[in-house]
């Protein structure tokens, strides 16, 4: 049986958030890691993910082909990881979830890698949030290129580097009060190692071709439930105030342009109007972090890892039993 380390992987994304606890886990299990990304020069911090030359980063952009097909020579795994939150100029939710999900299809089917492709759960192509359009607009072209695909639909992740769990705790850091919007929505917080050990399984071969998985942690909780537990953490005391999604929809058309943590656009407001939560369907069929024998982390295990540099005092804040 031959080696992982005559297992080439390409990485697309593999320097964001998500990616680099995938070039992690890779690195764990001797895969040999291309990533795919477009600053190569800004993603030096992945070489020491790996042994010596395990890791190489290339140049490409999902929104130019060539570079595309260009990274992908040789390669055995095709892992695309690519998306966006917010549109930047030509980062459009189409040019790169769905348009570009559709170029590296196609180009790991020419070179007749398996592909493993992370949506996010509320792909739906009838909804009326533009990211959650362009992601199922992204599936489909997957399934269409390379039917024997497996997709990956993630709830809203959280780990060391998020945009979310940071978020809230540095604008509760920042302000007395905290704007609270579709407070009673429900969210499924999957911790990002999990998600990074369910997509290395399905490059071990563990995971369904063809098959949709939806991966949620071991808890469903409200927006409400979830802040709350962020300030506890903290140990920080702002007054949340509910806010109306009409409200909050025409404070996003000014807020969008806003830097780091205040931003919210018009497209986010909508997507909090929709639970984020494993379907019962995916459970039956046993498309989920279970299904694959991973027992997912709680944010209450985690969060506290790395929100205690929020806390008045850091790490050595007392805090209340």
């Amino acid at each position: 049986m031959a080696s992982n380390l005559e297992t080439l992987v390409t990485v697309f994304g593999g320097s964001g958030f998500l990616g680099r606890n995938v070039v992690r886990a890779l690195c764990k299990r001797d895969y040999r890691v291309r990533v795919a990304v477009r600053r190569p020069e800004l993603a030096g911090y992945l070489q020491p993910s790996g042994k010596v030359g395990q890791v190489h980063v290339v140049q490409a952009n999902l929104r130019y082909p060539a570079s595309v097909e260009a990274a992908l020579r040789d390669s055995d795994v095709v892992i695309n990881l690519v998306g966006i939150l917010t549109e930047s100029g030509k980062q459009s939710f189409d040019a790169v979830q769905a348009k570009g999900a559709e170029t590296v299809a196609k180009a790991a089917a020419a070179v007749g890698a398996r592909l493993v492709h992370v949506s996010a759960i509320g792909a739906d192509a009838e909804s009326p949030s533009r990211y959650a359009k362009a992601k199922a607009a992204g599936e489909a072209a997957v399934l269409a290129a390379v039917p024997s695909a497996t997709i990956f639909r993630p709830s809203v992740m959280f780990g060391p580097e998020d945009q979310f769990t940071n978020r809230f705790a540095a604008l509760a850091r920042m302000s007395p009060v905290l704007p609270l919007i579709g407070g009673e929505t429900k969210m499924q917080p999957v911790y990002v190692g999990d998600v990074a050990t369910a997509i290395a399984d399905a490059v071990d071969g563990k995971a369904k071709a063809g098959a949709t998985y939806e991966l949620g942690g071991p808890e469903v909780l409200t927006m409400r439930e979830i802040i709350e537990a962020i300030l506890e953490i903290t140990a920080r005391k702002p007054t949340l105030v509910p806010l109306p999604f009409g409200l909050a929809r025409f404070q996003a058309n000014f807020l969008q342009f806003a830097p780091g943590a205040f931003k919210l656009t018009p497209d986010q407001v909508t997507l909090l109007q929709r639970d984020n939560v494993v379907s019962d369907a995916a459970k039956a069929a046993g498309l989920t972090l279970e299904g694959l024998g991973i027992t997912a982390d709680s944010l209450e295990a985690i969060a506290p890892q790395y929100l205690w540099r929020f806390r008045a005092a850091g790490q050595f804040q007392r805090m209340s039993i």
